[in-house]
C-alpha cells in the first residue's frame, strides 16, 4: 500500500526583505504559524514561494529553514519540476531528502508536451525518486492540460500517489476520483474548489489560503472528510471571499498582502510579479477584518 499525505498541505510563500533578500525570520514564523494553526503538511518551493526566483544557494537557505523549524512535526513535500525531464532528474539526485517525505511535480511548461510525453516524463521522475511524488496539473500555468486517462496510467506507477489537482475541470477531476487505482489520490489545488472537491471524493488539499487561516481552512477540510458537511459549508462560506482576493491580482501577491496586515511577513515580492493593485489592498484590508471578528 502506497503511504499517503492526505489533509491540509500549505504552499508556503517565500517572505522578503525589503531590500529583496530572503526573510528567513519571517519563513520560521510562517511555519510555525501554520503548524499551530492545524495544517497537516508542508509544501516548500512551489509556485507560491516564488521559486522561479529564488537561486539555487537561496533554495537551501529556504528548504533548510523549513525543515528545521518543522523539527519532524509533520511531512514536507517539496516542488520539484520543470520541461527538461533529466534536468528535473538531476535536481532530484541533487538534493538530500533527509526530513522530505515526497516531492510535487508540476507537468512541464512552454514546450507543451503530447500526453504520452507527459507519461514518459513522470514515469522518469517517478523511477529517479527517493521519495513518493506528487503529480500537479495546473494548466491555467502550463498550457498543458494533464487528461485523466494521462493521470489514471500514471497512478498505477507504485512511486506516484497523487495528484495536486488545479484545472478546474470537475469532470475531469470526477473520472479520476471514480476511476483510480487503489492507493492513489486526488488532492484539490484550488482553494475555492476545496469544498465541492472533497465531496466528490478528494482527499485534501494543497493551499495558498492556509498560510494566512490555517485553522480555520484545516478544520474545513477535516469536517468535510469526517462527514461534518454543514460545518464545513460554513466554514468554506466564511472563507470564499477572501480567497477569492488573493487571486484576483495573483499569488502570492494577494496572500503576501494578507500576511503583511497579520504581521507574519512584508509584503515585497519579486519582480516580475508585483503586489496587489491599491483597490485590491484595500478590500483585502476589510476582509481581514471581517475575519479577525468572526
Amino acid at each position: 500500500m502506497k503511504k499517503q499525505i492526505l489533509g491540509t498541505g500549505v504552499a508556503l510563500v517565500t517572505p522578503f526583505n525589503n531590500d529583496y533578500t530572503v526573510d528567513l525570520q519571517s519563513l520560521g514564523s510562517i511555519v510555525e504559524h501554520v503548524i499551530r494553526g492545524g495544517v497537516d503538511f508542508l509544501v516548500a518551493l512551489g509556485t507560491t514561494s516564488e521559486a522561479a526566483t529564488l537561486s539555487s544557494a537561496e533554495k537551501h537557505l529556504v528548504l533548510e529553514k523549513i525543515l528545521k523549524t518543522n523539527n519532524g512535526r509533520i511531512p514536507v513535500v517539496i516542488g520539484i519540476g520543470g520541461n527538461n525531464t533529466n534536468n528535473v532528474i538531476e535536481d532530484i539526485k541533487a538534493i538530500s531528502f533527509d526530513g522530505i517525505s515526497a516531492i510535487l511535480s508540476v507537468t512541464p511548461y512552454y514546450n507543451k508536451p503530447q500526453q504520452d510525453g507527459l507519461l514518459a516524463h513522470f514515469n522518469k521522475v517517478a523511477d529517479a525518486s527517493p521519495v513518493p511524488v506528487i503529480l500537479y496539473n495546473v494548466p491555467g500555468r502550463t498550457s498543458v492540460n494533464m487528461k485523466a486517462e494521462t493521470t489514471l496510467n500514471l497512478g498505477n506507477h507504485p512511486n506516484i500517489i497523487s495528484v495536486k489537482e488545479a484545472s478546474g475541470d470537475l469532470s475531469q477531476i470526477m473520472n479520476i476520483i471514480s476511476q483510480k487505482s487503489e492507493g492513489f489520490e486526488v488532492l484539490s489545488g484550488d482553494d475555492a474548489l476545496t469544498l465541492p472537491m472533497l465531496a466528490i471524493g478528494s482527499k485534501g488539499v494543497i493551499s495558498v489560503v492556509a498560510n494566512a487561516y490555517p485553522e480555520k481552512f484545516s478544520q474545513m477540510v477535516r469536517e468535510e472528510l469526517n462527514g461534518n458537511h454543514k460545518k464545513a459549508l460554513s466554514l468554506h462560506y466564511q472563507l470564499l471571499h477572501m480567497i477569492d482576493l488573493l487571486f484576483a491580482d495573483g499569488n502570492p501577491a494577494g496572500v503576501k498582502s494578507v500576511l503583511n496586515l497579520l504581521g507574519l511577513c512584508a509584503n515585497t515580492l519579486r519582480l516580475p510579479l508585483v503586489g496587489v493593485k491599491q483597490s485590491v489592498g484595500q478590500e483585502i484590508a476589510r476582509e481581514v477584518a471581517r475575519l479577525q471578528v468572526s
